[in-house]
């Protein structure tokens, strides 16, 4: 995984970057931009992701981590559009994307195609974020 994150963010300019919490943590988890490589109804698209060890939830290390490499996409990359999307019981990191100033769209939900039909991980949700002129 550490091989393909290198490449993409060689390629692309961007990718996932280790999350350091200073005096915390050297290691509590990742955040970043990544182009999914799967197909969906909204693919292809730059998404924003983020996964931190248990031990970090609920101290706002994601929101605080997702709005800076939103930022980042936006402003210093130019991107447009940046997606974000979890299954749909998910609700930490849907707050998470609504803290940040993403919007839902819940017509856009899917079904992930790498998770088997009927998994109660498998109905995914979509939100959006366009960069502000």
């Amino acid at each position: 995984m550490a091989g393909r994150i290198q490449e993409g963010i060689v390629a692309r300019g961007f990718g996932l970057w280790a999350l350091e919490i200073v005096n915390v943590s050297e290691f509590a988890g990742f955040t970043g931009l990544s182009v999914p490589r799967y197909e969906t109804p909204f693919t292809p698209c730059v998404e924003i992701a983020w996964r931190l060890a248990f031990d970090y939830w609920g101290h706002g290390y994601a929101s605080e981590a997702a709005g800076a490499v939103l930022t980042y996409g936006h402003e210093k990359l130019g991107l447009p559009e940046i997606v974000s999307f979890t299954a749909e019981i998910n609700l930490r990191s849907r707050r998470v994307m609504e803290r940040i100033g993403m919007r839902f769209c819940p017509e856009e939900s899917f079904e992930h195609p790498l998770i088997p039909a009927g998994d109660r991980l498998s109905k995914h949700v979509l939100y959006r974020s366009t960069r502000r002129a």
